[in-house]
Formats: structure tokens, C-alpha cells, sequence
């Protein structure tokens, strides 16, 4: 017996991963190429609109009720799970409950966690950053549940994106600047 088990759904969801991985990403550039932001731990798009079965489960869970289905408008993605970060970030939970209780292999927690995943992607407009206008803030850094290698105050105090930004868009919410000096971008799910 191995020393490391792998649960059947881990199993089944790398697996999928790996065997399908170049076809799934040749689809996904045709069919929905990051139009949405779907919750942590989603297949690529192709693959995650064919898996999931539109139960809910992900946004019943959701302790923050920032996942929503999207609506009839969306087409062959009506009543998937959705975020909309700039409006109810992600609370980046531990345990991930969207995707512990997925029934399908559509949500999986990554077996490294938050290490890599990538909801959106996170960009700061210097021009209206008052940090880049020498007005001490510092928000957004304060309030990343990533901590500082998703975002971080430089030595001039003002805030630069890190490779562990993973696109939840607390920092978004917390920006004081009107208009948002920090935009959100879906790039589809990378975990």
C-alpha cells in the first residue's frame, strides 16, 4: 500500500486532467475562453461546463454567498457556479466547502491547496492608485487573505500584485479610490 493514499475523486479528477488536458484546452479557447470567474479548484472551462450538473451544491456552501448560477442570458453556461469578486470576494476558506462538496469532478481541492490557484487576475491602475500619487494607503495589502506574495507595499509604499494573487478580489472591494484603482479580470481556472 502507498504511503501517500489518493482518494478516488482525486484520482479520477488528475487523471481527467492529464488525459484530457490538450484537447479540453483546444475547446476552451473556441467555446468560453474565461468569460467567468468559477470558484477555486474548477476544471478548464470546456471541461468544467460538461461536468458540472448545475446542482447548486457549490453556492449553498459558499459561507459568504459569493457563488452564484449564472443565469438563461449565459447560454449553454446557464446555472453554473459564478463568482463576481469585485462585488462579493472570495473568502479564500480553508477547507474550500464549494469544492469539497461537489458531487462531480466539475470543483476538486487542489491537493496543494490556494498555492496555485488563479480565479482572475488582479491589476492595479497606477494613474488612479493614490499610493502612486504619494498618499499613504496601503488597503488592498492589508486586506489579502494571501498575504504578501499575492500582494505587497514596495519600498515606496505603494502595492504591486505577486505570483500568489489568486484573483479573489477582497483587495478590489477594499479599494478606496473612486473610481476602483483595482480591476478584476476572468482568466477561467487554472488550479
Amino acid at each position: 500500500m502507498a504511503d501517500n493514499p489518493v482518494d478516488r475523486r482525486a484520482f479520477f479528477a488528475q487523471g481527467f486532467r492529464k488525459a484530457f488536458g490538450k484537447a479540453v484546452e483546444a475547446v476552451e479557447r473556441k467555446v468560453a475562453p474565461g468569460q467567468y470567474v468559477r470558484p477555486p479548484g474548477a476544471l478548464p472551462e470546456a471541461a468544467f461546463l460538461a461536468a458540472c450538473t448545475r446542482c447548486g451544491e457549490c453556492t449553498v456552501r459558499c459561507p459568504v454567498h459569493a457563488i452564484s448560477p449564472l443565469g438563461p442570458e449565459t447560454g449553454f453556461a446557464s446555472g453554473t457556479p459564478a463568482l463576481k469578486p469585485d462585488l462579493t470576494a472570495c473568502v479564500m476558506c480553508l477547507e474550500m466547502p464549494c469544492a469539497t462538496y461537489c458531487p462531480t469532478d466539475a470543483l476538486a481541492v487542489p491537493p496543494d491547496g490556494w498555492k496555485y490557484v488563479k480565479m482572475a487576475k488582479i491589476e492595479i491602475d497606477t494613474s488612479l492608485c493614490i499610493a502612486y500619487q504619494d498618499t499613504e494607503c496601503g488597503v488592498c495589502a492589508q486586506v489579502c487573505p494571501a498575504g504578501y506574495e499575492a500582494i505587497a507595499l514596495n519600498e515606496l509604499g505603494r502595492p504591486e500584485i505577486g505570483a500568489r494573487c489568486t484573483g479573489c478580489g477582497t483587495c478590489v472591494i477594499a479599494c478606496v479610490t473612486t473610481p476602483k484603482s483595482i480591476s478584476l479580470t476572468p482568466i477561467g481556472n487554472i488550479s
